[in-house]
């Protein structure tokens, strides 16, 4: 286990630190009492072995001069804790105990003795707070990855078979370009300059490593053209893996679908998220399928030791910045890997600090290298985290192509407010129409005015399952040529690969403006600014709080500047500077501090990108799954494996709604709740084909 440890921290200067880690942190297995209690539970006598063995390898740890082999001892089942306030009380307590003494001097006894005469230290990066924070963090996921894999080839005897081997980087590359090459290529401007933007990724990919910004329009390829720098990079560097980072489900199953297509089935692409089933995407959709491919699927997800990872950004800094084992055991495989942050400008403002912090620190520490990658391309160098950034463009007359694709016309209908009415004779005047509101209360105030059958409507009203089968509906209608007019939040406006004729768009942060325009005239079907963008003003201003309201005011400032055109590069760029410098709070929670302070507990409580005061209402969608869905519900009740495997296979067939919500829809008699998992519940009330969950609060409903 040690050597293996080593292994997996080498490349970032950590392999000493956790070779010894690995070496030392059973040593309190060598304590006569732990030894008899062992025996006692393989006889059947006790339940458990209850003494901490963690005590004589962090003593041993702190004699030798090695802090930090100690706190991650301390921290290699239970977590990692606060530094000062929770590790070194705990080990002052070990001095007193006589089992961890008798562990060392049993140890010593039975090596004849031994020192070590040169402690092992942290890499010459290590320098600050905040790189001793990632360090451990990156030292700490390859002990926990290496002590689990040992476990698991010990107790399974399958590890080598199931992981296997995997296609390298050089083997993608081949597939890739096969694929581009029996690809029909889109005609006109859009096939310009998704060529160019090929091009672009290709020859930039031998620049050294570092940070890279891949500006594309919205259409111009940047899915499948950023993959093609990744791989070229990764080859030309030696990196290991491509980790996509996308900001919303719908995106990671779309993006993850556009690889599958590429490059296969098999052991290439993972798709891990929440709302993915263990087995997607490979041979078995089933979760207890043994098929060799689910198998390698739910290994994978375990670790991320795949060559292309599809993930979500909740995913990736969630696990960036916990202190859970289970969670932080994948993140030495983001060093010497490429990571794509996808629709970068959806990432959460209160948290750019930490997120910044820790793209740069992979970027120069850990030999991975980053691409921020949208059509609407934030100034994130304001913030102090990026100020000493140099970020590459990878395609540095991107400007060019933004006016080659202007394949939309804004019209501004903002001078006053307009009620639904109004706004649904504009939708029912279309034949393929999207309007994307601000809240879920508008969408269903819209649709009560539309009172039409055949609209579809899209929002977290909706569980996953059932969003999916709408958009896959909308492609079909869209495809068909077939009416659709279609009522949705900002959950469509991102990256989901639709076409409408027109879009209409409630105000909003300007480049929420600019991407729900994406879904526009996408294909350059109707010619240069044949698709129509029409911006309105609401009933009333109802938005989702905070920075998003703020970008709304400011948009409408930036609106009326002499020369505003919002297809322009520099007009983005004008309107984050102005947000950045006025609305946003870069660290809102406060996670540098902790993070400075070694204090864990704290950073993995304070970075929560989605708010966890919530609860998950189990609906009855698609009524197909029914008979499945209600197996599942008895699993909860009834456990048969690890709860949160069930709860993660029921993840796409629920609905989040806030805590006082879900509260107030018990007394009212709309959810049974599900003992004994609290905060789970059964949603005993209407659940409609295109509204979703009818009679709750849709403001609350997260």
């Amino acid at each position: 286990m040690a050597v293996r440890a080593r292994d997996l921290a080498e490349s970032f200067g950590g392999g000493d630190v956790a070779f010894l880690t690995g070496l030392w942190h059973d040593v309190g297995k060598a304590d006569p009492e732990w030894q008899r209690r062992l025996i006692e539970c393989e006889q059947g006598i006790r339940k458990g072995i209850g003494i901490d063995h963690k005590g004589a390898g962090a003593l041993l740890a702190k004699e030798a001069g090695c802090p930090l082999v100690g706190l991650l001892i301390h921290a290699h089942h239970g977590g990692l804790k606060h530094h000062r306030l929770s590790f070194v009380p705990w080990l002052e307590e070990r001095h007193r105990l006589p089992g961890p003494r008798e562990a060392i001097r049993r140890l010593r006894t039975a090596m004849n003795g031994f020192q070590v005469h040169e402690p092992p230290s942290p890499p010459d990066h290590v320098k600050d707070e905040l790189a001793t924070d990632l360090f451990i963090r990156m030292v700490y996921s390859a002990l926990v990855d290496a002590d689990s894999l040992d476990t698991e080839a010990h107790k399974l005897g399958i590890a080598p078979a199931a992981r296997g081997s995997t296609p390298t980087l050089v083997d993608l590359w081949r597939r890739y370009e096969s694929y581009v090459a029996n690809e029909p290529p889109a005609e006109g401007e859009i096939g310009l300059v998704r060529g160019e933007v090929l091009q672009a990724c290709v020859e930039a990919a031998v620049r050294p490593r570092g940070i890279f910004r891949l500006t594309v329009p919205t259409g111009g390829g940047k899915t499948r053209s950023s993959m093609a720098f990744a791989l070229r990079h990764g080859i030309e560097h030696g990196l290991r893996r491509v980790v996509v980072a996308v900001p919303f489900t719908t995106i990671t199953q779309q993006t993850a679908t556009v690889y599958r297509g590429i490059f296969g089935d098999g052991r290439v692409v993972l798709e891990h998220h929440s709302a993915a089933s263990e087995g997607a995407g490979a041979a078995s959709d089933d979760e207890d399928s043994f098929a060799d491919d689910a198998v390698w699927h739910r290994l994978a997800a375990e670790n991320w030791d795949a060559p292309v990872v599809v993930t979500t950004t909740v995913q990736l800094f969630e696990s960036l910045f916990s202190n859970r084992r289970s969670k932080t055991r994948k993140l030495h495989n983001l060093a010497d890997s490429v990571i794509i942050v996808d629709e970068a400008q959806a990432l959460p403002a209160g948290f750019l600090s930490p997120i910044l912090s820790g793209l740069q620190q992979l970027s120069e520490n850990y030999g991975a290298s980053v691409v921020l990658s949208t059509a609407t391309q934030p100034a994130f160098e304001l913030v102090g985290e990026f100020r000493e950034i140099e970020a590459q463009e990878i395609v540095r007359d991107h400007r060019r192509h933004f006016q080659m694709l202007r394949r939309v016309r804004y019209e501004w209908r903002t001078d006053e407010p307009h009620d639904w009415q109004q706004v649904a004779r504009w939708v029912q005047d279309e034949r393929s129409a999207l309007v994307v509101v601000n809240t879920k209360r508008h969408a269903t105030e819209l649709l009560d005015e539309l009172d039409d059958p055949d609209v579809l409507h899209l929002s977290t009203l909706l569980c996953g399952a059932h969003r999916s089968a709408v958009l896959d509906d909308i492609g079909r209608r869209l495809a068909a040529g077939l009416s659709c007019r279609v009522v949705s939040t900002q959950v469509v406006e991102a990256g989901v690969d639709l076409d409408f004729d027109t879009v209409f768009r409630a105000e909003a942060p300007l480049d929420a403006i600019i991407q729900a325009a994406g879904r526009c005239n996408r294909e350059g079907r109707l010619g240069t600014g044949g698709g129509r963008v029409i911006v309105f003003r609401p009933p009333d201003d109802a938005s989702p709080p905070g920075v998003y309201r703020s970008g709304r005011d400011i948009a409408r400032v930036v609106r009326d500047l002499p020369d505003f055109a919002p297809d322009e590069p520099q007009t983005v760029r004008r309107y984050f500077e102005w947000l950045f410098g006025t609305a946003v709070d870069p660290d809102r929670p406060g996670v540098q501090d902790s993070r400075r302070a070694l204090d864990f507990p704290a950073v993995a409580e304070k970075f929560r990108m989605i708010d966890e005061d919530t609860c998950d209402l189990i609906v009855d969608y698609p009524p197909y799954e029914l008979a499945r869905i209600d197996e599942l519900v008895e699993q909860l009740r009834y456990p048969r494996r690890p709860m949160r495997e069930t709860l993660r296979e029921l993840q796409r067939h629920t609905v989040s709604v806030a805590r006082h919500e879900y509260e107030r829809l018990i007394g009212a008699g709309f959810v049974e709740e599900i003992a004994p998992v609290r905060g789970v519940g059964r949603w005993r009330g209407r659940y409609d084909d295109t509204r979703g969950l009818v009679a709750a609060d849709p403001d609350l409903i997260l």
